[in-house]
């Protein structure tokens, strides 16, 4: 079989051009919520495979590995990638003491801007996320600034994370929201009915964070066997829960060897036939996982098999929250109204 190609996609409507699937660096380095740190050498010869590959848009943030992540983006991207690669990064949470927390504040998001840009060794960033909303300043508070950095050149695109409906119109309408980044997978669908047809009717695109269900869609309970006790997914409620979710794994994965590929692809395949407007970004440190998740790109679906799948992990018969922390996701990212901002 022919090596499969990563077509190219545009990702909302301001004109960001990314490749459909996208590689998500968070595991690459040791923060500790993946595990212990990977070899710097090995992950820059992975993110230059999946360039090499067609896989270009690369995500990271300020926030994995306590900045070592944007820094092995930076290393990674001599020697010509920077010109082939579409890089995506974040700002938003910062340590106070001991503490963290997320912060908005227009001084803040500047600074963080211009050490990302630093660490990164890049002169403009291709996609800047607010990696979630602070619920303590008017939202449009906050995209003033990012207009700001835009206007400057330091940035090219805007996006949110974990944003909810209302908050994404009110940035939006201060500066246009190209893409919005919220978890979606076969088991974490709760951005359906709001946060997508929101996107959609705004031309915003949606890129799609832990498609394969933070590795369980792939592995299933056996993930849970080889994860260090410092693997935040150890204290995940869905994983808590493994006993009873480990039937979706089961039928995914029998499902997969019908169409003769991976529990991982057909999860995987699942969210790219949500839509051409939508971009997962699974994560890994192997080569050959990276090679799989491309070859998720020639598994076709039709809609009685769509169905089929999500009917394996509807609402009802997944068990756990998606995360630790439920207050940090998009449900509540509600902002105050920004007549009450006295500047404080």
């Amino acid at each position: 079989m022919a090596d499969p190609v990563v077509p190219k996609l545009k990702l909302g409507s301001q004109g960001l051009v990314v490749s459909a699937q996208g590689l998500g660096c968070m595991s690459m380095s040791g923060s500790g919520f993946f595990g212990p740190p990977k070899r710097e050498d090995d992950m820059i010869k992975l993110i230059r495979h999946a360039i090499d590959s067609g896989v270009t848009f690369l995500d990271t943030s300020d926030f994995y590995g306590a900045n070592a992540n944007e820094i092995l983006i930076g290393k990674a991207l001599k020697e010509g990638y920077r010109e082939k690669a579409q890089i995506a990064t974040k700002f938003g949470y910062r340590s106070v003491d001991g503490k963290m927390e997320v912060c908005g504040d227009p001084a803040y998001v500047r600074s963080a801007c211009e050490a990302s840009l630093k660490r990164l060794d890049i002169d403009c960033i291709d996609l800047y996320y607010a990696h979630r909303i602070d619920t303590r300043i008017p939202v449009e508070i906050m995209m003033g600034e990012l207009k700001k950095l835009v206007e400057e050149g330091k940035v090219k695109y805007v996006g949110l994370s974990e944003a909810c409906a209302s908050t994404i119109r009110r940035a939006h309408a201060v500066h246009p929201i190209t893409a919005v980044q919220n978890e979606w997978s076969l088991w974490t669908r709760d951005l359906e009915d709001e946060i997508v047809p929101t996107c959609r009717e705004l031309g915003i695109g949606i890129v799609s964070y832990s498609p394969i269900g933070k590795g369980f869609l792939a592995e299933g309970p056996k993930l849970l066997q080889n994860l260090t006790e410092t693997d935040f997914r150890k204290r995940m409620p869905r994983f808590l829960n493994v006993e009873h979710n480990k039937i979706i794994f089961e039928r995914v994965n029998e499902m997969a060897k019908e169409k003769g590929c991976t529990a991982a692809q057909l999860a995987l395949a699942w969210v790219h036939h949500q839509g051409t407007d939508v971009v997962p970004i699974p994560g890994t440190t192997k080569v050959e996982n990276l090679n799989q998740n491309i070859e998720a790109l020639s598994v076709k679906l039709t809609p009685e098999e769509i169905a089929k799948l999500e009917s394996f992990a509807s609402g009802d018969i997944v068990k756990g929250e998606r995360q630790v922390f439920m207050q940090t996701t998009w449900i509540y990212s509600e902002t105050p109204p920004l007549s009450s901002w006295n500047g404080n």
